[in-house]
């Protein structure tokens, strides 16, 4: 199949081919048609299989396809959760309409927002936004939703986890009634499910693959070590393997800073990403990351779905995540677009609960190695991490509230309804 055969417009015909792409991948094969048709669509598909331009081509082929006055009102809403998934589904939607008369624009916390209302007021088609930015901006006043013609909900399974719930449900009330819905998630889980039922419409179902597969690209692996020896075995598996361009993750932003500390003063060049950091550092941290300037990039669970590194060889869990589909979403940040990756889990004692959850996820065990130097502790306790040291279990239904001031502002999970997973506790600013 190609993307003529999808009955997109010559314009964007002509920007994916400028782009380099020839196939459409399997979510855009059956996610572009209904939409295209006017159909509410809920889409599941794991990270790196091409679901932006599953939603973002068709999206401005009808835009394009039905143009507006002069002074033209926002048109389609995309809502992301996090600043750096924001950025980069509205570097997408810039690249594919190109050559179409169409405008857009994109907003979040943490920069000034006088540029981004400056753009609104000059009149904007698509507008990407995160939940708080946007809910802020309107309650100024400075935009409207009302006029609203197509939704995407980007990453939803990610924005229950964040405690969005309440500030999706306002964004859907400042909406008009009749529209079409998109909603896209990595997942499709109860919770998910329930959320779809009261934003679309007769949806179309799709899936590319299986729930919580890991791509078969990806080369997974992991080192069992001891709790206080994790810090040497990295640094000596990059230095060793003289990787160039590294993302590691970890359970909590001081154990981010801490492990480039560490990193800095080996002698490689590292850069942390998380939710502490102002939009400005994080911003530079990943170009350095992107063009080879720093050679480790160690982050939050805030990246695992808003970075795209075209060809990122390696992903490394510092820590593994104690919810257990972090972990697919991490790895997939590496083996995207059929290329191939390398993702390595250093696991110690108190981690073997999580690794156990994870492994009858992906139903697959992962190979085990122990290095010399480097041997797990045959005393340590293999009881898990208590929660104040990562982030609350999904189990859990307790919902923590934490006010990140205006520019930056989420909503706690609302506490009464059982379809909302805890908010997690770090890097929920957008």
């Amino acid at each position: 199949m190609s993307f003529q055969s999808l009955g997109l417009s010559e314009a964007l015909l002509k920007a994916i081919s400028k782009k380099g792409y020839t196939t459409p991948s399997p979510i855009q094969q059956k996610a572009i048609p209904p939409v295209l048709e006017g159909k509410d669509v809920l889409a599941s598909a794991q990270t790196g299989t091409g679901k932006t331009a599953g939603f973002t081509l068709p999206l401005l082929h009808i835009l394009s396809e039905n143009p507006k006055e002069k002074f033209k009102p926002i048109r389609a809403l995309i809502l992301t959760p996090t600043r750096e998934l924001a950025a980069q589904v509205y570097a997408n939607v810039r690249e594919y309409s190109e050559f179409l008369n169409l405008k857009s624009a994109v907003i979040f916390g943490g920069v000034n927002q006088k540029p981004q209302v400056t753009t609104i007021k000059r009149g904007v088609d698509v507008l990407v936004a995160t939940p708080g930015r946007l809910l802020d901006l309107q309650n100024q006043g400075l935009l409207s939703l009302k006029r609203i013609e197509i939704f995407v909900l980007d990453e939803a399974d990610r924005m229950l986890d964040m405690g969005f719930l309440r500030d999706i449900q306002k964004v859907i009330n400042s909406m008009p009634a009749k529209r079409q819905n998109l909603m896209f998630s990595a997942t499709f889980s109860k919770e998910i499910k329930k959320l779809a039922t009261g934003i679309l419409n007769n949806p179309v179902q799709v899936e590319a693959t299986p729930e919580n597969t890991t791509v078969e690209a990806i080369t997974q692996k992991v080192y069992r070590v001891a709790k206080g020896l994790k810090t040497g075995l990295i640094i000596k598996l990059i230095s060793d393997g003289n990787w160039k361009q590294v993302l590691v993750f970890t359970r909590t932003k001081h154990g981010a800073n801490k492990l480039c500390e560490k990193m800095g003063k080996s002698g490689i060049t590292a850069a942390a990403i998380h939710g502490n950091k102002s939009q400005g550092a994080r911003t530079k941290a990943l170009a350095g990351f992107k063009s080879g300037k720093v050679r480790v990039l160690v982050a939050t669970d805030i990246a695992a779905r808003g970075l795209d590194i075209p060809l990122l060889p390696h992903v490394v869990n510092f820590e593994l995540p104690n919810i257990s589909e972090d972990y697919v979403h991490r790895i997939g940040r590496t083996g995207r677009a059929g290329a191939k990756g390398e993702a390595l889990s250093l696991v110690s004692a108190d981690e073997t609960s999580f690794l156990r959850g994870i492994e009858k996820l992906i139903d697959m065990k992962l190979p085990v190695q122990v290095m010399e130097g480097f041997e797990p502790d045959p005393n340590a306790s293999t009881a898990p991490i208590k929660q104040g040291q990562g982030r609350q279990n999904r189990n859990s239904r307790n919902s923590n509230s934490k006010s990140s001031g205006r520019s930056n502002r989420s909503s706690n999970t609302n506490k009464n309804s059982s379809s909302t997973r805890p908010s997690r506790n770090s890097d929920r600013r957008n």
